[in-house]
């Protein structure tokens, strides 16, 4: 029996092969769809794909086209071609906006494109289509149940895309510690990332990051400039201890208060005392 199996397995394999060839050289397009939801339903889905691809077209207009269509989106998408799964997923919506499938099409098309957003630190062309799509789903469809996915991979879209805001005010920073221009252009991106995002994950960073910018801008001004730039890393030093008093960059902080104090104190009358 043990001889016995693996030779029957590969004798039927064989047989659904040549039967598959067979189908997908003929013209007789109801074998061909009748053969591609066999191979759908069974979870062959490359092999269901290339018998949609042939088929799609001649059911346009038809009952079954609805169907066609949705299943062929799917098997691009379940195959890992996302590409094509988020423009067929668009089609299919655009074709059958009352379908009863379209609440699952709207999210496997914006999941095409949030699988095919890329590291932070790349073009976010494809995270912002998902980030639209996943927004019309949630306005859309609000008891959808799809809701709580959609929302989790929007926050992570989100995140991502904050990270990259970030990261380019931190190269700012990080250039333009002795080049005035850039540094205008740190705090400048620094100021922007903390009004737009004020629920980041990234907002305590990037207020650190502030003091530092606003520090070193002070420390390289001019002497009619610095008492002014000096105040204002000052207010940068508040600002992060009063929304997070417990900072992870508060030794950090510390320092450079203390760095800003010593130059303030120069411009302070003797009796004068700044506070945190």
């Amino acid at each position: 029996m043990r001889s016995i199996l693996p030779f029957f397995a590969a004798m039927v394999f064989l047989v659904s092969c040549s039967e598959y060839q067979k189908v997908l050289k003929n013209e007789d397009i109801k074998a061909k769809y009748d053969m591609a939801e066999k191979f759908y339903e069974e979870g062959d889905y490359k092999r269901a794909k290339r018998l949609y691809e042939q088929i799609a077209p001649k059911y346009v207009g038809k009952p079954q086209g609805e169907r066609v269509m949705f299943f062929f989106a799917d098997c691009y998408f379940k195959t890992g071609d996302y590409y094509l799964s988020g423009y067929q997923f668009e089609r299919f919506i655009k074709s059958y906006p009352r379908s009863d499938k379209i609440q699952e099409a709207s999210f496997l098309g914006a999941k095409s494109y949030y699988e095919l957003s890329p590291r932070y630190s790349l073009d976010q062309t494809d995270t912002d289509k998902a980030l639209a799509k996943l927004q019309t789903l949630i306005n859309t469809y609000p008891e959808t149940e799809y809701f709580e996915e959609a929302n989790a991979m929007a926050r992570e879209l989100t995140t991502k895309k904050e990270k990259k805001q970030l990261e380019i005010a931190k190269q700012f920073n990080k250039l333009g510690k002795f080049n005035y221009p850039i540094l205008i252009s740190a705090i400048t991106a620094l100021d922007n990332f903390i009004s737009d995002n004020p629920g980041s994950v990234y907002r305590e960073e990037a207020l650190y990051y502030k003091i530092e910018a606003t520090t070193n801008l002070a420390m390289n001004s001019t002497l009619n400039k610095q008492q002014e730039r000096l105040e204002n890393a000052l207010d940068s030093y508040n600002t992060l201890i009063r929304y997070f008093p417990e900072s992870q960059f508060k030794k950090e902080a510390d320092d450079l208060h203390e760095k800003i104090q010593k130059e303030l104190s120069v411009y302070l009358a003797p009796n004068s005392s700044t506070t945190k």
